[in-house]
């Protein structure tokens, strides 16, 4: 870590956008309508090669509305998923004379509710050891949603999967999610919707791991921040209003309720054998295995709907356990 305390004065927002053109516009336009302490803000809005030509419509609505010097549109012709494509902004940022000092990650479905670009950076200029700062998010309507969290451990796989209230109460110190009314402070990681991260941060640890296309990418990411030496901190005071699933298709609400994507399965096993290595990740996906097992017992038992998702036993059993027990790379089926 080699941050110093000193002024913000010029923060680039990078928002990636996949088949979300209209929210995306959206997004911009309650950045535009900022005034962010006089900062100096650009906005930075990638088209993940969306396949109804979001990258055109983009381009076109950017000019337009006459946002052409302050807005840069990335026109990608694959879909890099989240962190690589933020990648390509950073590196772009990099080689420019006037490179940021800090960037400020925003969720295509996700608009500011208040002067939150400001508001986080007060908090990265008064703390210098802060290299993540992350938004309070609510619903639309202003309910507010989990958005800090503590770092995934053994204890944690099994007692959120299980989701059986004696044993998270048992185990009430290793949840994942923070409640929603937590105040600013240092926590482990939170929501990549609406976080700021400081330009410095960013250079000492390189940016995203490419290997994650979605889900797990800044949990590691702000491991690694925090391994640098910097703190992530929710900051309650600055908000950010989010339609939680318009770009990703999966609510937390919702995420047991229906099957995920492979490429979740893939990026829970990159994440714990990177954080932990592959002995600890081999517990932490047996406890797993088992609290979804026994979830679905209980739930039967009660007579209420598993919060399991369905077929999970085919994609964990595909893409991480077998790699994690050394039978073929992710991905490899019987």
């Amino acid at each position: 870590m080699t941050g110093v305390a000193g002024p913000l004065r010029r923060i680039a927002v990078v928002i990636v956008n996949y088949g979300t053109a209209d929210l995306a516009v959206a997004a911009v336009e309650s950045v535009m309508a900022r005034r962010h302490g006089g900062r100096t803000v650009t906005v930075h809005l990638v088209d993940n090669a969306s396949p109804s030509g979001d990258g055109e419509a983009l381009a076109r609505e950017i000019a337009a509305r006459g946002w052409h010097e302050t807005v840069t549109v990335y026109r990608e012709t694959v879909n890099h998923g989240f962190g690589r494509a933020n990648n390509l902004v950073f590196k772009a940022l990099a080689k420019r004379d006037d490179a940021p000092d800090a960037v400020f990650l925003l969720n295509p479905d996700a608009c500011l509710d208040s002067e939150a670009v400001d508001e986080l950076a007060q908090v990265l200029e008064v703390h210098p050891r802060v290299g993540c700062a992350g938004a309070r998010i609510a619903k639309p309507g202003g309910i507010p949603v989990t958005a800090a969290f503590r770092f995934p451990t053994l204890a944690s796989e099994f007692s959120d999967t299980l989701a059986f209230g004696p044993v998270a109460r048992l185990l009430a110190r290793s949840r994942v999610s923070l409640p929603p009314e937590t105040p600013t402070g240092p926590v482990g990681w939170v929501a990549g919707a609406a976080v700021m991260i400081r330009w410095q941060a960013l250079r000492d640890v390189g940016g995203f791991d490419p290997a994650f296309f979605l889900y797990f990418e800044e949990v590691d990411l702000m491991r690694r921040i925090t391994a640098a030496g910097w703190q992530v901190w929710h900051v309650s005071e600055a908000q950010v209003l989010h339609a939680e699933g318009a770009a990703t298709g999966v609510r937390s609400s919702e995420a047991r309720a229906k099957a995920l994507p492979d490429y979740w399965y893939d990026s829970w096993y990159l994440y714990f054998t990177k954080a932990h290595g592959p002995v600890y990740a081999r517990f932490c996906a047996l406890a797993r295995v088992t609290g979804w097992t026994l979830n679905r017992a209980v739930s039967g038992l009660r007579r209420r709907a598993s919060s399991a998702p369905p077929r999970w036993h085919d994609g964990f059993s595909r893409r991480v356990i077998r790699p994690l027990l050394g039978l073929g790379p992710i991905g490899d089926g019987p």
